[in-house]
């Protein structure tokens, strides 16, 4: 595969970490302290979701690089983006398909805080287990103590500030929440057309290559999700919220990670780019079919619910 080289000039990746950053802010003001506990209460299902995201997905998307001949950059982009955590869409998405949003957000919300952590360790450790990968990242010089900072500085760090707010003034983080959430959704849509439309030429070249790698593993990190939940024999209504949770990551941040440490990888971004609205897609049909077949035996939470 020939070198992608795509542009973007040095601040619009500011500019994408601020819209991570805000929308990571956004979500978290209605957050509490109880969406962590809830694990503690019943721990069942969402460390079933930790353990499919943080370790099975990043493990079976680094075998899948391994076994197929894809191009080291796009095997790459697709181990950053396995291991990133779960995005906010997925609780959006677990509560149109009647699943149990408690779980979803409970997922979303420690992967998230957890990804600080997890993210460059996990990234790291199977880029490196790859020989075609491990070549690039040793050429490509990643500093993990300087990937660790720049996940804590637009991840982590809105979240905690975001919950502080909701926890002191919970009118104000309730009138923000809605705003600030559709704001940062359109600025990022509004980014990534910009980002097809400055270098369409080049997706539209390198199309055939990254769609069917994006489609197989957002298809493998579905079915690993449903598979693990049926295994353990969870609540119909918790196994959509574990298979969505698997299947819906924060391209946002991997896109952000790319832009930051790795500028010329131009295949990275293409699998990231693409993950992104390929993943709403899944997602929405997934959810819209399970939405006319209400779960069996469970009581299905609306959105929001649990934390008071």
């Amino acid at each position: 595969m020939p070198a992608v080289n795509l542009e973007f000039s040095p601040s619009a990746m500011i500019a994408l970490n601020a819209i991570i950053a805000l929308m990571m802010f956004g979500v978290s003001l209605e957050l509490r302290a109880d969406d962590f506990k809830r694990i503690l209460l019943a721990p069942k299902a969402p460390l079933i979701g930790m353990l499919v995201q943080f370790i099975l997905l990043p493990a079976s998307t680094c075998l899948l690089t391994i076994l197929l001949p894809i191009d080291p950059g796009l095997a790459l982009g697709m181990i950053l983006v396995a291991t990133c955590p779960s995005g906010t869409f997925s609780n959006i998405m677990t509560w149109l398909g009647r699943g149990n949003v408690a779980v979803s957000a409970s997922v979303t919300a420690v992967s998230s805080v957890t990804a600080g952590i997890f993210t460059p360790l996990n990234f790291a450790l199977y880029a490196g287990l790859n020989p075609s990968t491990r070549a690039l990242l040793t050429e490509i010089s990643v500093d993990p103590v300087e990937l660790l900072l720049m996940v804590l500085l637009v991840l982590v760090l809105p979240m905690v500030l975001g919950m502080l707010l909701g926890k002191r003034h919970p009118e104000l983080a309730h009138t923000l929440e809605k705003p600030l959430r559709t704001f940062s959704l359109l600025v990022m849509l509004a980014f990534v057309g910009g980002a097809f439309a400055k270098n369409f030429a080049q997706f539209i070249d390198y199309f055939h290559l990254f769609f069917w790698l994006v489609v197989t593993l957002n298809g493998m990190a579905l079915l690993l999700g449903y598979l693990c939940a049926r295994l353990w024999r969870l609540p119909e209504a918790d196994v959509r919220a574990v298979t969505l949770e698997t299947g819906i990551h924060n391209s946002a941040l991997g896109m952000a990670l790319i832009f930051t440490f790795f500028p010329q990888a131009g295949g990275m971004l293409l699998i990231a780019a693409f993950w992104g609205c390929w993943q709403l897609l899944s997602g929405l049909l997934l959810a819209l079919y399970w939405s006319r077949k209400p779960p069996a035996s469970a009581q299905v939470r609306a959105l929001g619910e649990g934390s008071h």
